[in-house]
């Protein structure tokens, strides 16, 4: 599994599809980012108030907010899968969990891998590292099986993981030249770079869980 074949094939799904990729990430980005900010705004009575006074209680409210929408960017990443394997995708695919009984399922799941996560880094940074590629494929997971516990999908992302998570964190390196110009261009570039990114995270969960299909299970 070279990353270079991923990275291609991911280009291969997004292409005719760039247009709706860059559409879907100022959907997303306005949804989960904006819109908890301007409520809180909003709550403090104005930007010139919200600019001199301590936020306080508008500040809690914009935080949860923040958590409650998270589920989008679960939905974020199944849409480049869908992409990936074929799939015909639209702008609503990105907030099916609101729609359905998956919505606390994936909101427990991304308190849980962050809860995870956090213990081990308070060991030290490495240990915390390796767990955080060790869960990286729980969102994935949680599509294909709706149906497991959440502690069965962190499990199965830690299983489907041995033996790649060096290749997986060499493909997330291997963007650092991307993100340089995406900075160069004002951010504008990484309305390209995130769906590239996404796809190639994706491409890179199919070839792994057909692999992992691929080996008997004990």
């Amino acid at each position: 599994m070279r990353i270079r074949n991923i990275k291609r094939e991911a280009r291969q799904a997004l292409k005719n599809h760039w247009g709706f990729a860059v559409l879907l990430t100022i959907v997303v980005f306005v949804v989960y980012s904006l819109v908890p900010y301007f409520v809180e705004v909003i709550l403090s009575g104005g930007f010139t108030q919200w600019a001199n006074e301590d936020q306080g209680w508008p500040s809690v409210v914009s935080q949860i907010l923040t958590l409650l929408l998270t589920p989008v960017t679960v939905g974020y990443c199944w849409v480049f899968l869908r992409l990936v394997r074929k799939e015909p995708v639209q702008i609503k695919n990105a907030f099916e969990l609101f729609s359905g009984k998956l919505y606390w399922k994936s909101l427990g799941l991304t308190i849980l891998v962050s809860i995870y996560t956090f213990l081990w880094f308070l060991l030290f940074v490495i240990p915390g590292i390796i767990k955080s590629l060790a869960y990286s494929q729980s969102y994935f997971i949680l599509k294909d099986h709706p149906d497991y516990s959440l502690n069965q999908i962190i499990t199965e992302s830690r299983n489907m993981m041995n033996g790649y998570k060096r290749k997986y964190f060499l493909l997330q390196l291997s963007f650092i030249g991307w993100g340089i110009l995406s900075i160069i261009t004002l951010g504008i570039g990484l309305l390209w770079l995130v769906p590239y990114i996404y796809s190639s995270l994706a491409r890179f969960y199919e070839e792994i869980s057909q692999k992992r299909e691929e080996v008997p299970q004990p």
